[in-house]
């Protein structure tokens, strides 16, 4: 039987805006079957983590015009199970919100928070390790976030540095964290993977509602005030009104900002699980089958000629032919067509800022 004091909140509030044009702000990465396997990012989050909590205490964080969707992908959602933001202001304000919400049902809560657009390749070790956090952090003040051990590199990651010689007795995967770095250079990158101390920042935490309770009033003061004035009004028919109200005011900031860099009570849990955020192109490139020019293509009618290394996603039956490309990223969804090589894929949120503001928001 599942621990009735274990809860899930699933972020999934993003437009996904580096996987343009297959995601835009109608339909985001985290409600599409990305992967081509039959259920979208946001179905393989929720039912991974059913395998640890409840299904009743899974809550979805989105913005408000992604409710239909959200409750069409998921029926089993009760309204109450879908949290709705009235504009977007990064994952503090929608943890914060969440929070308070889930404190006013079962205040001895313990939950974990995470993203609803990865990939986990090993789900049974990710379903253990989950579960070990949350009776970690069920007797434990720690804010305990899950680090995955680098493979590469890569600049597209944030890092956590761990304190080798500061394990938990009862886990010796669990180690206190020495410091948070935001996406780095190359260079920097390639020392952390030498210096043997430093993992990727999956963006998954787990900790007691009161433990991340104290730590949003010790570090953002301001939204924590902000939400508790909301206490009485969570689950009731005047919270959306009041959630309104306090949208407007409350300010942009991200929780590893304005919590985990700070807080003395953190820890991490090293995995190994086969991870991706998903976060662009090639790392879906890095995940799907390929053929003998290392070419990854989806598309029933697509001819690839003097070409390798690239991403080409077509509509199903879209007579398709490519010629003498390496390593790029070619895609079509409806009237929009992105052709861009994969090393410049970070430019690919600046060109739908400026296909917005030259073409119309109908195309974002």
């Amino acid at each position: 039987m599942q621990n009735p004091n274990y809860y899930c909140i699933i972020m999934a509030g993003g437009v996904g805006a580096r996987f343009w044009p297959v995601s835009n702000s109608n339909t985001p990465k985290q409600f599409i079957d990305i992967l081509g396997d039959g259920e979208t990012l946001i179905q393989k989050t929720f039912n991974r983590f059913a395998k640890v909590c409840p299904k009743e205490n899974i809550y979805i964080v989105t913005n408000k015009s992604y409710k239909e969707i959200t409750k069409e992908q998921l029926p089993e959602l009760t309204d109450e199970q879908v949290i709705l933001e009235p504009y977007r202001r990064n994952t503090a304000p929608c943890i914060a919100y969440a929070c308070f919400k889930i404190k006013a049902k079962n205040p001895n809560a313990v939950i974990v928070v995470a993203p609803s657009d990865h990939y986990i390749e090993k789900e049974d070790m990710f379903v253990e390790i989950i579960g070990k956090g949350l009776e970690i952090t069920e007797t434990n003040p720690y804010l305990l976030t899950i680090g995955i051990r680098p493979t590469s590199p890569n600049t597209g990651y944030g890092y956590i540095q761990y304190d080798e010689d500061n394990a938990l007795s009862e886990n010796h995967s669990v180690y206190s964290v020495k410091t948070f770095t935001e996406k780095p250079e190359l260079e920097m990158a390639k020392s952390f993977l030498e210096s043997g101390d430093f993992l990727w920042n999956a963006g998954i935490f787990i900790c007691s509602l009161s433990t991340i309770n104290a730590a949003f009033k010790q570090h953002l003061p301001d939204i924590y005030d902000l939400f508790r004035q909301g206490e009485g009004l969570y689950n009731t028919p005047q919270e959306e009104d009041f959630i309104d109200r306090t949208y407007q005011v409350c300010r942009k900031i991200s929780i590893d900002y304005g919590i985990m860099e700070k807080a003395e009570n953190i820890w991490v849990y090293a995995a190994n699980f086969g991870w991706s955020d998903l976060g662009t192109w090639s790392s879906l490139y890095e995940l799907r089958k390929k053929d003998d020019n290392l070419n990854a293509v989806v598309g029933n009618h697509v001819k690839v000629y003097e070409s390798s290394k690239c991403i080409i996603n077509m509509p199903r039956n879209k007579v398709v032919v490519v010629q003498g490309l390496d390593d790029y990223i070619v895609v079509e969804n409806d009237n929009m067509l992105l052709i861009c090589k994969k090393s410049d894929e970070q430019q690919i949120r600046q060109y739908v800022t400026d296909i917005q503001v030259d073409f119309g928001k109908e195309f974002v």
